[in-house]
């Protein structure tokens, strides 16, 4: 067996290192959100047209994937999978790329950035209360359920009405976003597992190619188009691209070698990212009493999770 994936582990357990790289993955992440909206605007997608959103995200993911698999190539890596583990990455790419992107982007069409932001957290929750009945060294405790209920608390806060306390909730927009969180939160975990008999990069380039394949297809059957591809469009897909490719491949490595819920919670700062950068760049509102308050609430629950969740120590999954 080949000692890099020792070098990896040793690597990507030391608590700094995980800081630092789940930090970095979550700042591309909370990127992505006015990226996305940004890419609407110039490849002209309305907020109704599900297969151009379907297109684009497949465009995105099947170049993202396309990045991994030649790095993991000239890095030496096999590329070739056996039947069943096709099998396993091929239902992984379905999950986590195909469906649950199908439900971001229409989601993200009809939310704003800040708040499809926010509300994306939820798979932080749902990864942390997932993680408590399928793994042994990922149970909830106090401090963690206290975190969970904080962070909730944060979604609903940004999805009450500025002028009072009725709730602004529709089910293309924020409810289709937590419905993404949730797809993504079962399929990272089913992720860990596959990862522990494949090399992560191999698995993530095949996952995210494979999904971004079947979007492809389902945008282009459906009649979905991509207008105005000049060099600006082209630079903001490649950007997309490259995000998805290199935040997907190092999360992928931090869930194989440590604690779901260790790892998860740093989810709670892709909205922190997410909130500012759409600000800034889509010019959205973010000094609204209800989106300090729910980013608040959500840094509140990353503190208390990670707190309570101990040493992280990679252990086998449950049977």
């Amino acid at each position: 067996m080949s000692s890099a994936p020792l070098r990896e582990g040793s690597i990507f357990t030391d608590p700094r290192a995980v800081f630092a790289t789940a930090t970095l993955c979550c700042l591309l992440w909370g990127s992505a959100f006015p990226a996305i909206k940004a890419g609407y605007a110039v490849f002209a997608i309305a907020p109704a047209d599900v297969p151009s959103q379907m297109l684009f995200a497949g465009y995105r993911f099947t170049l993202a994937g396309a990045i991994l698999l030649a790095y993991a190539a000239l890095s030496g890596r096999k590329l070739w999978l056996t039947p069943r583990q096709g099998g396993q990455v091929l239902l992984l790419g379905l999950t986590q790329t195909s469906i649950q992107y199908v439900f971001f982007y229409i989601g993200l069409a009809y939310a704003s950035g800040v708040k499809a932001s926010i509300v994306n957290a939820t798979t932080t929750f749902f990864s942390v209360l997932l993680a408590h009945f399928i793994y042994r060294n990922d149970r909830l405790n106090r401090g963690k359920s206290l975190g969970v209920l904080l962070g909730f608390a944060g979604v609903v806060a940004v999805n009450l009405r500025s002028a009072g306390l009725d709730f602004e909730f529709t089910l293309l927009g924020e409810g289709f976003i937590a419905i993404a969180a949730f797809i993504l939160a079962a399929a990272m975990i089913y992720g860990k597992r596959v990862s522990q008999r494949l090399d992560a990069t191999v698995m993530t380039g095949w996952q995210l190619g494979l999904g971004g394949l079947v979007l492809c297809a389902a945008g282009l059957l459906l009649g979905g188009e991509m207008a105005a591809f000049d060099a600006a469009s082209g630079a903001l897909l490649g950007y997309l691209a490259l995000l998805s490719a290199v935040a997907y491949a190092l999360w992928s490595v931090l869930l194989k070698y440590n604690p779901v819920g260790m790892v998860a919670v740093f989810n709670f700062l892709i909205p922190v990212f997410g909130v500012v950068l759409s600000a800034l760049l889509l010019g959205e509102t973010l000094l609204e009493w209800k989106n300090l308050v729910a980013l608040v609430l959500v840094s509140a629950g990353i503190w208390l999770v990670s707190r309570s969740q101990g040493t992280p120590v990679a252990q086998p999954p449950a049977a």
